[in-house]
């Protein structure tokens, strides 16, 4: 009986998620479906700052696809070349001047790394306030990684101008190439559009904020009302905590709708070139800031775990025992719970092109999405936490 009530539990999670969780499983909404003509003349003025931090391999793509966009507007970038060792500032200078766009670049050498700072959020604050001197009407902050498609930068100033909003982000397509990243890639966006319901984020009196790193465009007077990057200076989820600043915080906050205007979207069209090509770079990517996420928390983790085996494992075990024991009723639970999760996976793995087959395994794949947290909260409590190309960042440096 017990087991009975605890698969009938997950099923009643599962039709609260699908029908009261604003909508996160629907994989909506994309920032290029719907698109129409441009609107706004003339079009803002935008600076765009890059981190990049030993890149040396991707750039001649991604800043290329930077370089050449198809604003009407003027468009600026700045490269922070953060201490690199594999000639990134001189692959920086060719790929410009082979777009012949030198005279759009500015590369920047990063200063050290000050206490108190994480080595991204620092690199992107110097490419910041050397954007102020030209005034910008957005920044947009983008990571070396990402393939940005010919419209991208237009799209999201016209998007971001119609509505009135202080910062547009999209969560980019991710690379979903090798086996690894087939199995364990969609289900990765899928378990952050639950964790941030874009239509929650998108709302604006919905008290819950989100953004996706790879592709940040906020309005220059947002940015400067909020006192800049200085506070979320030592963030390592910094995206989260920078929409999180700017729905929330500010002298000048709005009132009539209560917080500030914010969206997050996909894009079907921009894109990340990282490869995770095995299962230890993704896990390397996950464990670097679960436990971060769960606020360092035992309890947030306790809950976690219980709350990952009772929603993913339970429902296709209570099915398994039902067939075998012969008890219909639990086998009958157990599979509809199986059944709504596979249903809701469905959208990011068609998002993604994936085959459905993947939809069952969604499981086995939070079980190790389980374990890479656990092994986040085990490297936390080692003093190994958060790190990230040779930089290793703790909670007492917060």
């Amino acid at each position: 009986m017990v087991f009975l009530g605890l698969a009938l539990l997950s099923l009643l999670i599962w039709l609260f998620l699908l029908r009261f969780w604003g909508g996160f499983w629907r994989c909506q909404p994309v920032l290029e479906h719907g698109q129409q003509s441009p609107l706004i003349a003339p079009f803002p003025r935008v600076c765009a700052v890059v981190p990049a931090r030993n890149e040396a391999e991707l750039l001649p793509v991604t800043l290329r696809s930077l370089l050449l966009q198809d604003y009407p507007g003027s468009l600026q970038v700045i490269v922070v070349d953060d201490h690199s060792t594999d000639g990134t500032a001189q692959v920086v200078r060719e790929t410009a001047l082979a777009a012949n766009r030198s005279a759009a670049l500015t590369l920047l050498a990063a200063e050290p790394l000050p206490a108190g700072w994480s080595g991204k959020l620092w690199a992107i604050q110097q490419g910041i306030e050397a954007a102020q001197v030209q005034q910008p009407d957005y920044i947009l902050l983008t990571d070396a990684d990402i393939e940005h498609d010919l419209a991208n930068v237009r799209y999201l100033v016209e998007h971001a101008t119609q509505a009135g909003l202080d910062l547009a982000s999209v969560m980019v397509r991710l690379r979903c190439q090798s086996f690894w990243e087939k199995w364990l890639i969609p289900a990765f966006v899928f378990f952050f559009q639950k964790l941030y319901p874009f239509a929650w984020v998108n709302h604006p009196r919905w008290p819950i904020a989100g953004a996706a790193g790879g592709c940040i465009l906020i309005r220059r007077t947002a940015l400067e009302r909020i006192g800049g990057l200085t506070t979320i200076r030592a963030a390592l989820i910094d995206d989260c905590a920078l929409a999180t600043a700017i729905k929330f915080g500010g002298a000048q906050r709005v009132q009539n709708p209560p917080f500030a205007p914010i969206w997050l979207g996909l894009s079907d069209r921009t894109r990340s070139l990282r490869p995770y090509n095995t299962l230890a770079t993704i896990w390397e990517m996950v464990a670097r800031t679960a436990y971060t996420q769960l606020h360092y928390s035992p309890v947030w983790l306790t809950g976690t775990l219980v709350g990952m085996t009772l929603v993913y494992l339970l429902p296709p075990l209570a099915a398994l025992a039902g067939l075998l024991t012969g008890n219909l009723w639990l086998a009958i639970t157990g599979g509809a719970g199986y059944g709504l999760m596979a249903i809701a996976y469905w959208p990011t793995l068609h998002f993604y092109r994936n085959h459905p087959i993947y939809s069952f395994c969604l499981p086995a794949i939070a079980l190790l999405y389980t374990l890479m947290t656990l092994d986040s909260a085990r490297r936390h409590w080692l003093g190994k936490g958060g790190a990230w190309k040779g930089r290793v960042y703790s909670a007492k440096n917060r």
